[in-house]
């Protein structure tokens, strides 16, 4: 059995160690953490998120593709993100084509090398999608 994780779709599964001890700590910690409404359960679910900024606005990216959060803040349009321990509400809004470009670009010559284990399972930038976080 193989621990790096298969592309499939256009979405990257986290692996068993990022669900059942990363994400958990980076939680505990205060990490930054998106909370979306489920689109069929109607809970709050919580994943830890890399929020930046870019010309002024905060913007989500889904570095693994199209991952159950993005389904979800499709759906819902809003969100809630956790810094340090305060809950701020957003409306979301999916960016397309050139915004969605120039975004992609910023933020992977910010990350630097450590996009590349999600690049080379999606490479293209088209396959991440990109949320501007706009306050409600």
């Amino acid at each position: 059995m193989t621990s790096t994780p298969t592309r499939r779709d256009g979405y990257l599964p986290p692996s068993r160690f990022m669900l059942h001890v990363v994400n958990p700590v980076a939680r505990a910690c205060g990490a930054p953490t998106l909370i979306v409404r489920g689109r069929l359960s109607g809970r709050e679910i919580s994943t830890p998120v890399a929020p930046f900024r870019y010309q002024g606005h905060r913007y989500v990216i889904a570095g693994r593709g199209q991952t159950q959060w993005v389904r979800n803040l499709r759906v819902a349009g809003r969100c809630e993100l956790r810094v340090a321990w305060r809950r701020h509400p957003y409306r979301a809004t999916e960016l397309r084509g050139l915004e969605h470009d120039e975004v992609a670009a910023d933020y992977l010559e910010k990350l630097g090398r450590r996009a590349g284990p999600f690049l080379s399972e999606l490479p293209d930038p088209a396959d991440h999608p990109i949320f501007r976080l706009e306050p409600c």
